[in-house]
């Protein structure tokens, strides 16, 4: 019998009152201890926290997560720099891929210690009704017991669920939001109470929109449940690379999106993960935003990038924002259309000075040399414009710490400017 059971028939047989079992809890908040966040990863993996991975199949979610097993049990360095976390053990569930042409060679090519890493295959039972055994998958939440077993074996700090979807139970209806929180609450005290972080992964529904918090598969309340959520998405400048953008921050500030790319490991016969130097700009929106556009509007944006060059270089490497609108609307292009080919012409947004308006500057010499992809061969022409008074621009901004609409500090933690913009 389980709690409830037994409760009603203590009820049932007269034992306790009815109205006894309905008092609440109240804890008085000078009385708890105050508790700071334990970090894996500092910004992005946080013990005993619940974490979603979201992204279309074929960008190496798995792999990358291979990546982050191993760093974890050899104490290697994370992929921003961070200096990495005692070693430690991993637990993986995965139902797509083989242990052993799949997932061990992932995690050799990726240098982890694998007698560190255990996989949770099946849970062996007996049929009630033939007295047989048989091996059936794990389900959540039923068998969180054994996973919570599987922790203590190799002490670990990360669990991988991959995908969340293949582990829900039978019972569980996956875009019912009562069903799936009632599945994770377990799953997140678990954590909670053994200090590992729990990693769910996810393929993105086929639904529309800029929203990345609705873009996973299956309800709203999976991400609604998870302490940090990353979007992983092809970088709209190289397809090659991949960005990893974070999508929810309950309990730090938005990190720093990272690309990656995976490079073959022929000793392995698997790929493997290579990480870039240093953060990208790209936010989840934009990597939405980019996966929504027609060939044609990748066409206008590479001939924007292309005038947005060769007017910068006229004008001396800079030119206030305004004047940039009003000089590429009269060679047929609109503001969000430039706004959109920043990036590719290798270009920044900065404040002129305290009273001075937005400056378009070339972000680097190599930029501002025109070597950067494409070039200006072909697009449209006009002639240089006149620089304006300075007045207030709205531009976007691809620092997660800036506003972006009108690119002023936000408050950190809630994303929300400091100013009036809005």
């Amino acid at each position: 019998m389980n709690d409830d059971q037994v409760v009603d028939a203590a009820i049932e047989a007269g034992f306790i009152d009815e109205s006894a079992t309905t008092r609440a809890k109240l804890v008085r908040l000078s009385t708890v201890k105050r508790e700071r966040i334990d970090w894996l990863w500092e910004g992005y993996i946080a013990r005993g926290k619940l974490h979603v991975i979201d992204g279309d199949p074929g960008l190496g979610k798995s792999t990358a997560t291979a990546d982050l097993a191993a760093r974890i049990t050899t104490g290697k360095p994370w992929p921003d720099g961070q200096p990495g976390c005692a070693p430690s053990g991993v637990v993986l569930l995965s139902a797509e891929d083989g242990l052993g042409d799949t997932i061990r060679p992932r995690l050799e090519a990726a240098g982890a210690d694998l007698d560190r890493v255990v996989a949770l295959t099946g849970i062996t039972t007996v049929d009630l009704e033939t007295g047989e055994m048989y091996e059936r998958m794990p389900a959540l939440p039923g068998d969180i017991g054994r996973i919570r077993e599987a922790i203590h074996q190799v002490r670990a700090a990360l669990v991988i669920i991959d995908p969340l979807m293949a582990y829900l139970g039978g019972d569980v209806n996956s875009h019912r939001d009562q069903d799936v929180r009632r599945a994770l609450a377990p799953l997140a005290k678990m954590g909670e109470d053994t200090g590992a972080a729990i990693e769910l992964i996810r393929h993105n529904n086929k639904g529309g929109g800029n929203n990345a918090l609705y873009r996973g598969g299956g309800s709203i309340g999976i991400i609604g449940a998870a302490r940090l959520g990353f979007t992983f998405a092809r970088d709209p400048e190289d397809e090659h690379r991949v960005i990893v953008a974070c999508t929810k921050a309950n309990i730090t500030a938005i990190p720093q999106s990272l690309a990656y790319h995976l490079v073959d490991s022929p000793e392995h016969g698997c790929a493997r993960v290579e990480w870039h130097d240093g953060p990208v700009g790209y936010t989840a929106a934009d990597l939405l935003a980019a996966s929504h556009e027609s060939a044609d509007d990748r066409a206008d944006r590479n001939d924007a990038a292309a005038w947005l060059r060769a007017y910068l270089l006229d004008n001396g490497g800079e030119a206030e924002a305004l004047a940039v609108y009003k000089a590429g609307e009269k060679a047929g292009f609109t503001r969000d259309t430039l706004k959109r080919a920043k990036k590719r012409a290798g270009v920044k947004a900065e404040k002129g000075g305290f009273d001075a308006g937005w400056m378009w500057r070339f972000d680097d010499e190599e930029s501002a040399e025109g070597r950067t992809e494409g070039s200006t061969k072909g697009a449209k022409s006009a002639p240089p414009g006149t620089l304006l008074p300075s007045l207030p621009s709205v531009l976007p901004s691809d620092d997660p710490t800036r506003c972006s609409r009108c690119g002023g500090p936000v408050w950190l933690g809630s994303g929300k400017c400091q100013g009036d913009c809005s």
